[in-house]
């Protein structure tokens, strides 16, 4: 059986984390100071059966160096961008890194729905 290895990408606090826990029921940022913090600052690995495997990545730009080792092995990105905020700075550098790298495939999650109330957001995420 094949394995696919699916890595988060975005900016920091748009809940690459979260998203990760809601798909697989694993919290992947699993240091003291990560949860101190309330940020991922190393790499996380969440499995969602034998078949799938999820990378979560850290989205500050400090941890950049990070994010990049974590994608080198990834097929397919998984995008999430806050509804809240919109399209941010590390979002655009982390969507560049996977295109350097040449994941051609990713799926997009639009985050934190829940906190906004702008139509056009609200259309889109449906």
């Amino acid at each position: 059986m094949s394995q696919v290895v699916i890595g988060t990408a975005g900016h920091i606090d748009h809940g690459k984390t979260a998203l990760v826990k809601a798909l697989t029921g694993i919290d992947t940022d699993t240091l003291s100071e990560e949860k101190a913090r309330g940020m991922t600052i190393d790499l996380g690995f969440a499995y969602l059966d034998q078949s799938i495997t999820i990378i979560d990545v850290p989205g500050h730009e400090k941890f950049i160096r990070n994010m990049a080792a974590g994608v080198s092995t990834i097929q397919i990105g998984l995008l999430a961008i806050a509804a809240d905020d919109g399209i941010m700075p590390q979002t655009r550098e982390h969507l560049h890194i996977l295109e350097l790298l040449g994941v051609n495939r990713a799926i997009i999650a639009i985050t934190k729905v829940d906190l906004v109330d702008d139509p056009d957001w609200l259309d889109l995420s449906n």
